[in-house]
């Protein structure tokens, strides 16, 4: 079975770490290579909620698209997302890329149109894949990021999973 490069933005703005990581791990699962770009806090764009933290996540899958999205959509119900109750969002995991594909399938739209919309997407695609090509756009994510001008305050926060620090010091540290 051939494995497929996919890209997946996860975010949550209830429980933030708790939710992040039990998606991490879940995805852990049925996925392998997986990278994580380091995680940003960003505000709330489209829903009043309160601030989020966001990640980009890059591994493979011998999965189709379809099934792929299928298992994330129960990973985000094993984590409150459709609960009738719920407050905010615990857990949205979304495909951004799946391979080279562009086109919609059934509904899911790739690659996905908030990559070029949202700083909390972009720039965490352009530090975990700099020279990969946006599928449409033709240009690498770091040239995307480069010349964007989304109006998002994002910063760069200190997040730990499975021991393991995704976002580097460098970012983090204020420049003098």
């Amino acid at each position: 079975m051939s494995l497929t490069q996919v890209y997946l933005g996860l975010g949550s703005n209830i429980e933030r770490e708790t939710h992040l990581c039990a998606g991490l791990d879940a995805l852990a699962g049925f996925l392998t290579d997986i990278r994580c770009s380091a995680v940003f806090e960003s505000q709330p764009v489209g829903i009043k909620s309160g601030p989020f933290f966001n990640l980009v996540v890059s591994a493979l899958t011998d999965l189709p698209l379809m099934e792929l999205d299928r298992r994330l959509k129960f990973i985000e119900a094993d984590n409150g997302r459709y609960a009738p109750d719920r407050k905010g969002l615990p857990l949205d995991i979304d495909v951004l890329l799946y391979g080279e594909q562009v086109g919609n399938f059934d509904g899911l739209i790739l690659p996905r149109a908030e990559i070029l919309k949202n700083a909390f997407v972009l720039w965490p695609l352009s530090l975990i894949a700099p020279q990969k090509l946006h599928p449409e756009a033709g240009k690498s994510f770091a040239t995307l990021w480069s010349e964007a001008l989304i109006d998002q305050a994002l910063s760069p926060v200190a997040f730990e999973w499975r021991g393991q620090q995704l976002t580097p010091s460098q970012l983090l540290t204020p420049a003098a």
